[in-house]
């Protein structure tokens, strides 16, 4: 299996710092929106990137390997707002998607804190796989406002759980067999404030690859008001021309009948 990737990020046309920081390896993409402003959003941010970093080339990759990567990030910002008082406050978000082995066949980890998103496109549509954790999303959950009325709402800019905390966020995780031709899309809040899933959908299907794409995306944010620190990364996985499915893989396709008896 090949995993291609491309990433995009823009400061966006209000903001004087880009807060925001990515890492797209082959096994291994997240996006991480820096929170705090003066208290160096973009620290806590490259922190989380640096952190992340140190698990290229330790396969397989894990569900707990993700997890402790996040603690560590965790605790490197809560040591940096300790020895920088002027930082304290200082966070990020980060969400992604990693290539683990289950059952014997590969599969995509979803995983997030915060409220920065990951997309699956296919020839369904735009399905947003994460859950913000935000003000506002547990507002439309308990069905106190209407998703329309979310994407205005004065605490759209409010999450609930972001990494730089005491104690340390829980990560939600989804576990995803991997399809030939699978796209992600993993974004800060700066492309999703400017466009909804149709425009998002419309773009990405109209470009020839994951560079063009991610380019449109950004373009077409930043041109819409580019409020906020804008970061996009497009992941594709293909397997090659001669591969095969492991016998683990296969079993878990379901069937209704195996040699003629009732499965």
């Amino acid at each position: 299996m090949e995993v291609e990737s491309a990433a995009v990020t823009h400061v966006g046309r209000v903001r004087a710092v880009n807060e925001d920081a990515f890492l797209a390896l082959p096994e291994l993409v997240l996006v991480a929106d820096g929170m705090g402003g003066h208290a160096c959003g973009d620290v806590a941010s490259a922190l989380t990137v640096q952190t992340f970093q140190s698990l290229a080339g330790r396969e397989p990759l894990s569900t707990t390997s993700i997890g402790d990567a996040l603690n560590q990030a965790n605790a490197a910002i809560l040591q940096e707002a300790a020895l920088h008082p002027e930082r304290a406050g200082l966070g990020t978000t980060v969400t992604g998607v990693a290539v683990v082995e289950q059952g014997g066949s590969p599969h995509w980890l979803v995983f997030n804190v915060g409220d920065s998103r990951v997309y699956r496109l296919d020839g369904a549509g735009v399905t947003q796989l994460t859950v913000d954790h935000s003000e506002v999303a547990e507002l439309v959950a308990a069905g106190q406002i209407a998703p329309e009325q979310a994407r205005v709402h004065p605490l759209r800019h409010v999450v609930t759980r972001s990494l730089g905390t005491t104690p340390p966020p829980l990560m939600d995780t989804w576990l995803i067999p991997v399809v030939d031709g699978d796209v992600f899309l993993i974004c800060s809040d700066g492309l999703t404030n400017e466009l909804d899933d149709v425009q998002i959908g419309r773009l990405v299907s109209n470009a020839s690859d994951n560079r063009t794409a991610a380019e449109s995306l950004v373009e077409a944010a930043v041109a819409a008001g580019g409020r906020d620190n804008i970061t996009v990364v497009l992941v594709r996985a293909r397997f090659g021309p001669h591969e095969t499915r492991t016998e683990a893989a296969v079993a878990t396709i379901p069937r209704a009948q195996v040699n003629g008896a009732a499965w």
